[in-house]
């Protein structure tokens, strides 16, 4: 065969070759969850503008009326995203007869504040009176605030769950439960908690992570409700002045969260890390524990997001460096109660107890929640033992402030 012949066979096996790579990339199906994400953005030209903006005498038939925009929604649109809709939301709570709510039917009336929280998160739960300080102020000028509920842990999918903490923490506002993170993925949140606020013309305008910043997000808040109000032909004197002033849980931990469960039991010190099933552990020496590191005495059951006890008196051994301890644990899978013990450098904890330790330094774990077990006036190191006296506790995470 010569040069020629070998040559153009070549040439023909590459092409043969590319379109065949051609034709089965064309028969792919888009992934879902692309489709999802251009679907769930809301089309803000959809929605329509009226020029006439609505006055304090139909205030009440706003929610009817074509949405208005601000004079620079162009300007601002190029600048900002708009929103996404809550996407398959799997609950309501706080809504008139738990009906659904929708971001869209908010845009050109309301400001929006979106929350992302899970009701165990520490950091989460140290931002609600900041929320429901801002919604008993603003909510009859124009603030909506939307509580997205989106699970760390499977107990907060429970709506029974999650409604004994909303009725707990004394929230107000309307909670929606995500239960598949489909609203969290379209926003592509990151964080517990995490902040949105979405103004009049439906954009995003600002985001804020984590705790902190209050002042600078109220004072927005109050810049996109002067907005609102001067759109919709209201007085700006309706809208309060002022920073609340709430009382917050000084953080200060240097002690990371610390899962249980073995897909994130990185600090696991004296077992086998991200290996599901049974482990037996011996009680760790006090002079071997190490700082920041979580050792295990008994028999016990690791699962995906936690570890349960097998054993009777088992232990748990932490050296923290903080202010406030917390546990986030679960009773057994048929719903009895656990009793546990809390000790702090080898004795019973009678002073600095967190709020759900006794004064003899017991605890009962019967609810799938966060409990709060050591509050020290200062921050210092000291170590934590937890006796587990009966067998099934759902061990989650311990977190630090």
């Amino acid at each position: 065969m010569n040069s020629t012949v070998r040559n153009s066979l070549l040439f023909v096996v590459v092409v043969a070759i590319v379109f065949a790579i051609y034709y089965l990339e064309s028969q792919k199906v888009p992934l879902a969850s692309s489709a999802s994400a251009a679907s769930d953005t809301i089309d803000l030209n959809s929605l329509g503008a009226t020029s006439t903006p609505v006055t304090s005498s139909t205030t009440s038939a706003i929610v009817d009326a074509a949405p208005v925009r601000t004079p620079d929604f162009a300007q601002l649109a190029a600048q900002y995203p708009a929103a996404k809709e809550l996407v398959a939301p799997d609950g309501f709570i706080n809504t008139p007869n738990d009906s659904p709510i929708t971001i869209r039917s908010l845009i050109g009336h309301k400001v929006v504040l979106l929350d992302f929280w899970t009701y165990s998160c520490i950091n989460c739960q140290r931002t609600l009176p900041y929320l429901e300080a801002w919604y008993a102020k603003y909510k009859d000028v124009g603030l909506e605030i939307i509580g997205v509920q989106s699970p760390e842990f499977n107990f907060e999918k429970n709506v029974d769950n999650v409604q004994a903490a909303v009725t707990k923490f004394g929230i107000q506002y309307p909670v929606v439960l995500d239960n598949e993170m489909a609203t969290w993925n379209a926003y592509g949140n990151e964080y517990w908690p995490e902040d949105y606020l979405i103004d009049i013309n439906g954009l995003v305008v600002d985001r804020n992570i984590g705790e902190g910043n209050y002042a600078a997000v109220e004072q927005e808040i109050q810049k996109l409700l002067l907005e609102r109000a001067q759109v919709l032909g209201l007085s700006a004197s309706t809208v309060p002045t002022g920073i609340v002033n709430v009382t917050g849980v000084t953080i200060s931990a240097n002690s990371p969260e610390t899962y249980f469960g073995a897909a994130r039991n990185e600090y696991l010190a004296n077992g086998v890390q991200s290996q599901q099933g049974i482990q037996t552990f011996s009680d760790p020496a006090t002079s071997s524990i190490e700082t920041s590191q979580l050792y295990l005495g008994g028999i016990w059951n690791f699962a995906d997001q936690y570890a349960t006890n097998q054993s009777a008196d088992a232990h748990i051994f932490y050296t923290y460096d903080a202010q406030h301890v917390y546990f986030v644990a679960s009773g057994t899978q048929t719903g009895q109660s656990v009793s546990i013990t809390v000790l702090r450098d080898g004795k019973p904890l009678t002073t600095d107890r967190g709020a759900d330790v006794d004064a003899n330094g017991n605890a009962t774990i019967n609810q799938s929640r966060l409990y709060d077990l050591i509050d020290q006036s200062a921050p210092a190191t000291h170590t934590l033992e937890v006796i587990v006296h009966n067998p099934g506790l759902q061990a989650y995470t311990f977190t630090f402030g």
